[in-house]
């Protein structure tokens, strides 16, 4: 699996690069992850409502083609695009999402922080500390109805990776993104992943101050281990899933 740092780039930038290399790939393609950090930008997901989008200001708004609700995407956040085969693998979506959500886990645990799923909604959350407060989404008068409040699922609750699938032609791009030591601010502008109230965290916000470096070397190990064709981890589920996994 061959590895492909960006650095910082736009999101649409990437976004078609990402589309042309799964539209050019051929069967005997290794796969692939492309490390990136975005300019602030807004994502929708094809599932999205703009009921959702509360107060975006100067920040782009781009509707992509991957599964989900809205997410945020700035500096200080690690996103890792996961360019894969999904017939040569193997498995499917929702095993792709499960080995995706175990990569990040076992990358926290290594920092010390405990990563949690919710069922039913992708992506990694922790436990939040008192000093984070649930995202209170900025006013417009001119707005729709909101949104449901977040249910009690993500009670004490916060998000630190969310995660978003493309698949295409039977491979997969798109993929996940780690807070790191970002501006948390715009995700109050929003409803995240398409939830109210749901608070967004970092591992600076957690007390844990790494090099990002740090964080993407051992997420990337992480990555290639467990999206590997081989046999999955006992719980994960095998059913197929969408072509558009949520995300966030």
């Amino acid at each position: 699996m061959r590895v492909r740092p960006w650095g910082r780039a736009p999101y649409d930038e990437v976004w078609r690069a990402m589309r042309d290399f799964t539209a050019a790939r051929g069967p005997g393609d290794a796969d692939e992850l492309w490390l990136v950090e975005h300019d602030p930008v807004y994502t929708l997901g094809q599932a999205a409502r703009r009921e959702h989008l509360h107060a975006p200001g100067a920040i782009p708004v781009v509707a992509t083609d991957r599964g989900g609700q809205v997410t945020f995407h700035g500096p200080g956040q690690l996103v890792v695009y996961t360019l894969v085969d999904l017939r040569r693998a193997g498995y499917f979506v929702r095993e792709l999402v499960y080995r995706i959500e175990e990569s990040v886990i076992q990358s926290l645990d290594a920092l010390g922080v405990v990563g949690l799923r919710v069922a039913g909604a992708p992506g990694v959350y922790v436990a939040a500390p008192a000093v984070v407060p649930a995202v209170v989404p900025t006013a417009v008068p001119s707005a729709p109805a909101p949104a449901p409040a977040a249910d009690a699922r993500f009670a004490g609750k916060a998000k630190i990776a969310a995660l978003g699938i493309k698949v295409s032609r039977g491979c997969a791009y798109h993929g996940l993104a780690l807070n790191v030591a970002m501006d948390l601010a715009p995700f109050a502008r929003i409803d995240p992943c398409g939830y109210r109230g749901l608070a967004a965290i970092d591992l600076a916000t957690l007390g844990v101050h790494v090099a990002p470096d740090r964080v993407a070397a051992r997420l990337v190990e992480r990555l290639q281990a467990h999206l590997a064709g081989r046999a999955a981890p006992a719980a994960a589920a095998r059913a197929d899933g969408p072509v558009q996994q949520e995300e966030s």
